[in-house]
C-alpha cells in the first residue's frame, strides 16, 4: 500500500502514444439518459422542458384529453418537480428500506367548450425515482441499475431469406408492414400486415391512395415520348413497349374512349388502332432511364390484378374489389363495410394515434432514400413519425432493385440497425402505456360527469403510479447491482442487454447476433462478454462509445485531412463510418502529423487493406477504444488468448474489497479512472484547505466561500453492507493543511488504494509444481498471507425479523424466552435485542420474541390449567430470530423501525429490526484465486512459511502456481506482468503498461538489468523443507492476484436432520433450505451394483422419507442402541394415491396377507372392515 497523502506515480512503460481524446465520463450513458427523460437541469433554471424528449412528450402526446361529445377538454400547462418534499435522503432511505424519490405535480386545465369556463388544479402525478450521483436508483433500501437494452431498431430492413426477398417497416408502436418478392413463384411483389396472409402489391398501393394504374406506374417508372408513324412497319420497334399513360380518343361523336392503359404492352394491333385514331405520339416508359425501375415485378402485378380482382366491364378493380380481398385478411370473417375499411387501412400507417415510427425511424428512413450528401436535408423531416405513401412506394421500389441486384440486402447484426434504449427512453415507454390508460379513464369519467367537475375528479394517476412501480420493481431490466466490488458497479452501469421486453429471448437468439461484428469496433467490447447462454447477449461498451440522440452507438476517429492527421475528432456512428478508410491508433505519425510509413493499414466496411496518405480519412484515437473498462484494466492484453481475456475480465468483477488493498505494480493507466467514474470515492467540490480530518468526517475550507467562515463537510460511509454482503468501507487520504483542488479524491473507498482501483494484492509467486498440490489449476499458499492479513476481507450480514398484529394478539420483544437457558440469553439488552459488539455463533439468539400460541398448538392438560388459572397460563411460542448455520461474527449495528415512531412499514407488522453481524474472512483452503488473465485456482493447502521454496537471499514465496496452467491456456501476458512486476517492486516503482501498447521484451528487460535482476525471470530455488536446491531455475516474480466472491465459508456445508417437503417427506435440498445430499437413481444404481442392500435400505428409508422409522431411529441413537427398524417410505404412499387418483384401488398386504394401512383414513377402513367380520 502506498503511504497516506502520498499520490501514485506511475512510470510510462510501452509504445509512444499521444493521447487526444480525454475518456468520457464512464457513467454518463445513465446519468445523460435520466437527464434527458426529467430534464431536471432545465427545471431548476425555470426553463420550460423540451417537448421532444422524455416525460414532457408523454404529457405532450396525451394532452389535450377532449370527451366524445366534445364539451370538455383536459390541457397541460407543464410539470414542475418538488424537490424540497422529497421525503428522505439517500442515506435514510437505505436504512429504512424506502425509495429515493422526487413528487411529480402536473399543471392540468379543464375547459368547458360551450361556457368557455376554465378550472386549473396542479395535480399530483406520483413519485418518480431519482438517479443518484452515481448512476443508480435506491428502490424499497436497495440500490438498483437499468441496464440499457439493445434491440433491432425501428425503419426499414432488406434481407433474403431461403429466395424470398422481404423488406420489413418495424416501427417504434403499431403494426409490422412487410413486402416480399418471391423467387420460386411468379415475379410479383406481395405485402403482409403483422405477418398475416399476402395481399397483391399494387392491391395495397390502390388501398393506400394510388387508386389507379396511371399513378401507380407513374410512381415506379419514367416515361418518354415517341412518335407513331403512318408506316406501320416503321412503328415495329415499340412492339413490347409499355404504355406509360392512359391513352384517351375523341370519336366522331365526341365521346372519349380510352384506347389503351397505362402499363399495357403495346402490340401490332394496338398500334395500328392507335395510328388510325389519328394518334401521332405517345408516352411509353423509359426502361433505360436511371431512376427508372428496371424490372416489370409491378406490371405483372397490374396483370394479376386484371384477371383475378377486375369485375368483366372495367379496366381497373373498384373501391370494393381492392378493400374486400385486405379487409378479409386483416379481420377474417367479419362483414365488410368499405366506408369503414377506407378509413381503417390508412389509418393503420398515416395516423399518428395508431403508429409510430420515432424519430429513429423517420432518420432511417431518410438515411435510406434519401440524398445522403446533404445533412439538411436529410434531418428535415424527422418531426414526421408516421408513413406516407412516398415511403411505401420507395420500400417495394427498392425491393424490387434488391432483388434484381442492383442494390443490397442489409446485415440485421449491423450496429447501424441495432439501436440503444438506456434508462430515460425505457421509462418513457412505460409511462406512455400508462398513460393511455390514464387517458381512457378520463374520457370515461367525462361521459359520467356533471358541472361540478374538477381536473382532479378525471384524472387518474393510478396507472402511472403502478407503471412507475411495476418498472423499477420487477422489469427484467431493472437489476439489484452488482456490487461485489466498485469494477462490478461500474460495468454493470454500463452493459447492453439484447434481452429483455421487446428484446430477443435466450432460446431463439442464433450464433450470428451473439457473434463479434466489424461494426462493434470502437462501440461494443469484443471480449467482455458471460460464459453461459448468455454469451453474445449480455455485452460491455467500449472505453470511449457514447450513444447519440437516435439511440446508435458512437466512437471517436481523429480527423485525418489531405493526409496529414490533425487532434480535432468526429464522433460516427456505424453507418457514417461505413465509406471511409480509417487507420488504426498506432500508425506511426510525426510531431506535424504526417504518416511515416507509404502503405498504412486501414480498414473500411470490415475489409483490412493498405491505402495511401491521401485516401485515409479518419484514424482511430487510441488502441483502448476497441475494449470495455474491465477488459483495459489487463496489462499486457494482447499476449492473452481471447477466451482467458474474457474470464480475466468476469473475475475482476468478482474480486471481494480486502482489508487492505493495494494497487497494482503494472497497471494500464485505467486504475485511477475506474474508480474515480465508479462513485465509490469521495471527491473535493471545490478547491480549499483540508482543516479538519477524522475516520468519519473531513472539513475543507473553501478558497472562495460564498458565505464567510462557511465549511464544506464530506461525510464518511463506514462499515456498510453492500448488495453482495461485501464491506464498503470509506478512509480520507488527505492530512490537515494539505490544499486541495476541485475533483480531487479525498477519500478511498472499497478496494481502492489512493484513488486507484486495487481489486487485489501484489504477491511473489514462483511457477512450480510442489508435492501435487497445484495439479489441475490449485494453488499452494504461505502461511504468511494468512498470518499478515493480505487476503482477509470483510464481509457483512443482515438478519431482519418483524414484529407483528396476529389474531391472537401482538407479538413481542421479550428476554423472557421459554425454555431458554440464562446463557444464551446473556449478550441480550432488556428487549431482547443482542447487544452491538457482541460475537455470535450459529444457534445463538439475536432479536428474542415471542409469539402468543393458538389453541390448536395446547395439549388437555394445559387446557386444564387454563380453566383453573384462567389468562395467566395461556403460553407463547419462541419464534426468536437465531443466527443461521454457517454464520459467525461480531454485530456491528441494530436498526429498529417502528410504526409508532412513524415509521413506514408493511401492513400487519408493528415494528421491524435488522442486526447488522460482520465476519472477518482470511484465505483458506477451498477460496477461488484468480490473476487478471484468466489464470483461476483454487486454494489447496496453506503450507508454512518455512516449508515454502525460497530464493537465493532466503525470501520464501507466496504463491506456487503451476507452470502448466501457462501454454495450453495461452495467456502468456501473465509471465510479462510477473516479470515487469518483480522489477517494480525491488526498484520501488509503480507502472502503466496500457493495453496494446504495453512494455515489449526489450523493455522489460531494461527494467531488470536496473533492478539487478535475472533478465529472463529466473531464480534458483531451494526446498523449504531439506534446503535442497531445485533442478531447474524457477519463473519467480510479483504478480497481481486476486481472492474472489466464491468463498469456501459460503459453499460448505453440512445437515444431520433438518426440514422436510410436504407432500414427499424428503429432505430439502440446497445450503439455503438446509437441505441435504440427493441420492439420486443413478447413486442407488451404483449401490445396487455392489449388492449393498443394507446401505441401500438405510439411505432410502429412515434416512430419506420413512417418518416413523426416522423417529424411531433418532430415539435408538439417543439410548445407545443399534436398532434399525425401516419402515414404509413416504414416497411409495405418494405413489399408491396417485394411483388411486385414476380411480385404481390399490391396497398393500404384508407377507401373512394382513393388509397394511397407509393413512389414517386407511386404518379407518380396515378397523371397520374387522369390527363388522
Amino acid at each position: 500500500m502506498v503511504a497516506k497523502g502520498k499520490s501514485i506515480q506511475r512510470k510510462y512503460v510501452g509504445a509512444q502514444f499521444k493521447e487526444v481524446c480525454e475518456l468520457p465520463n464512464l457513467v454518463g450513458i445513465q446519468i445523460d439518459s435520466y437527464e434527458r427523460f426529467l430534464q431536471l437541469e432545465r427545471i431548476k433554471q425555470d426553463l420550460p422542458p423540451d417537448p421532444a424528449y422524455g416525460l414532457e412528450q408523454v404529457f405532450q402526446s396525451t394532452f389535450p384529453i377532449e370527451s366524445q361529445n366534445g364539451e370538455m377538454c383536459l390541457h397541460y400547462d407543464g410539470y414542475t418537480i418538488d424537490f424540497d418534499n422529497s421525503k428522505f435522503s439517500e442515506i435514510e432511505c437505505k436504512r429504512k428500506g424506502r425509495t429515493f424519490s422526487v413528487p411529480i405535480k402536473a399543471k392540468i386545465t379543464l375547459e368547458f367548450t360551450s361556457t368557455g369556463e376554465l378550472r386549473q388544479r396542479e395535480i399530483f402525478f406520483g413519485d418518480i425515482p431519482l438517479m443518484t450521483d452515481r448512476g443508480t436508483f435506491i428502490i424499497n433500501g436497495a440500490e438498483r441499475v437499468v441496464v440499457s437494452q439493445i434491440h433491432r431498431s425501428p425503419g426499414v430492413i432488406f434481407s433474403n431469406e431461403k429466395g424470398v426477398y422481404s423488406s420489413r417497416i418495424i416501427p417504434y408502436r403499431g403494426s409490422w408492414l412487410e413486402f416480399e418478392i418471391d423467387d420460386k413463384k411468379k415475379e410479383l411483389i406481395f405485402a403482409k400486415i403483422d405477418r398475416k396472409k399476402r395481399i397483391l402489391g399494387t392491391l395495397f398501393l390502390r388501398a393506400i391512395g394510388l387508386d389507379s394504374r396511371e399513378k401507380i406506374v407513374a410512381h415506379f417508372y419514367k416515361g418518354k415520348t415517341v412518335e407513331l408513324s403512318a408506316d406501320p412497319n416503321a412503328n415495329n420497334a415499340l412492339v413490347g413497349s409499355v404504355a406509360f399513360t392512359d391513352v384517351w380518343v375523341t370519336l366522331k361523336d365526341g365521346q372519349k374512349v380510352k384506347r389503351l392503359r397505362a402499363g399495357d404492352e403495346l402490340s401490332p394491333t394496338y398500334l395500328t388502332e392507335l395510328v388510325n385514331d389519328g394518334i401521332t405520339s405517345l408516352q411509353i416508359i423509359d426502361e433505360q432511364a436511371e431512376d427508372s425501375l428496371h424490372s416489370r415485378i409491378i406490371l405483372n402485378c397490374l396483370e394479376v390484378e386484371d384477371a383475378k380482382y377486375t369485375q368483366e366491364g372495367n379496366d381497373e378493380p373498384t373501391k370494393e374489389d381492392v378493400l374486400s380481398p385486405i379487409y378479409s385478411v386483416l379481420q377474417p370473417g367479419e362483414m365488410i363495410a368499405i366506408e369503414r375499411a377506407e378509413k381503417d387501412l390508412p389509418d393503420m400507417f398515416f395516423s399518428s394515434r395508431r403508429y409510430d415510427l420515432g424519430s429513429v425511424g423517420r432518420y432511417k428512413f431518410n438515411k435510406k432514400f434519401g440524398s445522403g450528401d446533404d445533412e439538411e436535408d436529410e434531418l428535415a423531416s424527422t418531426d414526421l413519425t408516421v408513413l406516407v405513401p412516398q415511403d411505401i412506394v420507395n420500400t417495394m421500389d427498392f425491393l424490387i432493385k434488391v432483388y434484381i441486384g442492383e442494390e443490397n440486402v442489409d446485415d440485421i447484426d449491423h450496429l447501424g440497425n441495432r439501436r440503444v434504449r438506456s434508462v430515460g427512453e425505457l421509462l418513457q415507454n412505460q409511462l406512455s402505456g400508462a398513460f393511455a390508460r390514464m387517458e381512457r379513464i378520463a374520457r370515461e369519467r367525462m361521459n359520467l360527469e356533471t358541472n361540478q367537475v374538477k381536473p382532479q375528479d378525471l384524472v387518474s394517476i393510478k396507472p402511472v403510479v403502478a407503471a412507475i412501480k411495476e418498472f423499477f420493481g420487477s422489469s427484467q431490466l431493472s437489476q439489484f447491482m452488482d456490487q461485489v466490488n466498485p469494477l462490478a458497479e461500474l460495468t454493470h452501469k454500463r452493459r447492453l442487454n439484447a434481452l429483455g421486453p421487446g428484446g430477443l429471448s435466450r432460446d431463439r437468439a442464433g450464433f450470428e447476433v451473439r457473434d463479434v461484428h466489424y461494426t462493434h469496433y470502437g462501440r461494443m467490447c469484443p471480449i467482455e462478454t458471460p460464459e453461459g447462454p448468455n454469451i453474445g447477449l449480455i455485452v460491455s461498451l467500449a472505453n470511449y462509445t457514447r450513444v447519440n440522440e437516435h439511440g446508435f452507438l458512437e466512437t471517436p476517429y481523429r480527423k485525418v485531412v489531405n493526409g496529414i492527421v490533425n487532434d480535432t475528432y468526429r464522433y460516427l456512428d456505424a453507418n457514417d463510418e461505413e465509406k471511409h478508410f480509417i487507420a488504426q491508433a498506432n500508425a506511426k505519425i510525426d510531431i506535424d502529423g504526417n504518416f511515416l510509413e507509404k502503405d498504412i493499414p486501414v480498414r473500411r466496411s470490415g475489409d483490412y487493406t493498405t491505402r495511401s496518405a491521401n485516401e485515409v480519412r479518419y484514424m482511430d484515437v487510441s488502441p483502448k477504444q476497441v475494449i470495455s473498462v474491465a477488459a483495459s484494466l489487463i496489462p499486457f492484453l494482447e499476449h492473452d488468448d481471447a477466451n482467458r481475456a474474457l474470464m480475466g475480465s468476469n473475475m475482476q468483477r468478482q474480486a471481494v474489497p480486502l482489508l487492505f488493498p493495494e494497487a497494482p505494480y503494472v497497471g494500464t493507466g485505467m486504475e485511477a479512472k475506474t474508480a474515480y467514474d465508479s462513485g465509490v470515492l469521495v471527491k473535493a467540490k471545490r478547491a480549499g484547505t483540508v482543516t479538519y480530518v477524522s475516520s468519519v468526517q473531513i472539513g475543507i475550507t473553501p478558497d472562495q466561500p460564498e458565505i464567510e467562515g462557511e465549511i464544506d463537510t464530506y461525510e464518511i460511509r463506514k462499515f456498510e453492507r453492500t448488495n453482495q454482503d461485501t464491506c464498503f468501507n470509506q478512509k480520507p487520504i488527505v492530512e490537515v493543511g494539505q490544499h486541495i483542488e476541485a475533483g480531487t479524491v479525498i477519500a478511498d473507498g472499497p478496494a481502492t488504494d489512493n484513488g486507484e482501483l486495487a481489486l487485489g494484492r501484489n504477491i511473489l509467486v514462483g511457477f512450480v509444481p510442489w508435492n501435487g498440490y497445484n495439479y489441475e489449476d490449485a494453488v499452494l499458499i504461505s502461511e504468511r498471507v494468512v498470518k499478515e492479513d493480505i487476503y482477509t476481507s470483510i464481509h457483512i450480514k443482515e438478519f431482519t425479523t418483524d414484529i407483528r398484529e396476529t389474531k391472537l394478539g401482538p407479538e413481542k420483544l421479550t428476554r423472557d424466552i421459554p425454555n431458554t437457558s440464562e446463557k444464551m440469553l446473556e449478550q441480550l439488552d432488556e428487549d431482547g435485542i443482542v447487544r452491538i459488539g457482541s460475537v455470535v455463533r450459529p444457534g445463538h439468539i439475536l432479536v428474542g420474541k415471542v409469539t402468543p400460541k393458538s389453541e390448536s398448538d395446547t395439549t388437555p392438560e394445559f387446557k386444564l390449567l387454563n380453566s383453573i388459572f384462567g389468562e395467566k397460563a395461556k403460553e407463547v411460542r419462541d419464534t426468536s430470530l437465531k443466527v443461521p448455520h454457517g454464520t459467525e461474527g461480531t454485530v456491528i449495528d441494530i436498526q429498529r423501525l417502528k410504526r409508532s415512531e412513524g415509521d413506514e412499514l408493511p401492513p400487519g407488522v408493528d415494528e421491524m429490526v435488522k442486526v447488522l453481524i460482520a465476519t472477518k474472512r482470511k484465505l483458506r483452503q477451498g477460496d477461488k484465486m484468480a490473476g487478471r488473465h484468466g489464470n483461476k485456482g483454487v486454494v489447496s493447502r496453506v503450507l508454512p512459511e518455512e516449508d515454502m521454496p525460497y530464493m537465493a537471499d532466503g525470501t520464501p514465496l507466496d504463491v506456487c502456481l503451476n507452470p502448466l496452467g501457462v501454454p495450453s491456456r495461452m495467456n502468456i501476458g501473465q509471465l510479462m506482468e510477473t516479470q515487469l512486476g518483480w522489477a517494480a517492486h525491488d526498484l520501488d516503482e509503480w507502472y502503466s503498461s496500457p493495453v496494446f501498447q504495453s512494455a515489449s521484451i526489450e523493455q522489460i528487460e531494461e527494467k531488470m538489468r536496473q533492478a539487478n535482476l535475472p533478465l529472463n525471470s529466473k531464480a534458483q530455488l531451494f526446498d523449504g523443507r531439506t534446503g535442497e536446491a531445485f533442478v531447474n531455475p524457477v519463473f519467480c516474480g510479483y504478480i497481481y492476484y486476486l481472492k474472489l466472491h466464491h468463498l469456501v465459508d459460503d459453499k460448505m456445508h453440512a445437515r444431520s436432520t433438518g426440514p422436510y417437503s410436504l407432500v414427499t417427506q424428503q429432505p430439502l435440498g440446497g445450503k439455503a433450505q438446509f437441505g441435504g445430499q440427493r441420492l439420486g437413481e443413478m447413486e442407488v444404481w451404483a449401490l445396487e451394483a455392489y449388492g449393498a442392500a443394507n446401505t441401500l435400505q438405510e439411505l432410502l428409508t429412515i434416512k430419506s422419507d420413512d417418518m416413523n422409522g426416522r423417529v424411531k431411529i433418532y430415539e435408538s441413537i439417543v439410548k445407545g442402541e443399534p436398532a434399525i427398524n425401516a419402515g414404509m417410505p413416504e414416497a411409495f404412499n405418494v405413489l399408491v394415491q396417485e394411483v388411486r387418483g385414476l380411480a385404481l384401488d390399490m391396497s398393500v398386504y404384508d407377507s401373512k396377507g394382513k393388509q397394511v394401512p397407509l393413512t389414517e383414513r386407511d386404518e379407518e377402513l380396515i378397523n371397520k372392515k374387522n369390527s363388522a367380520n
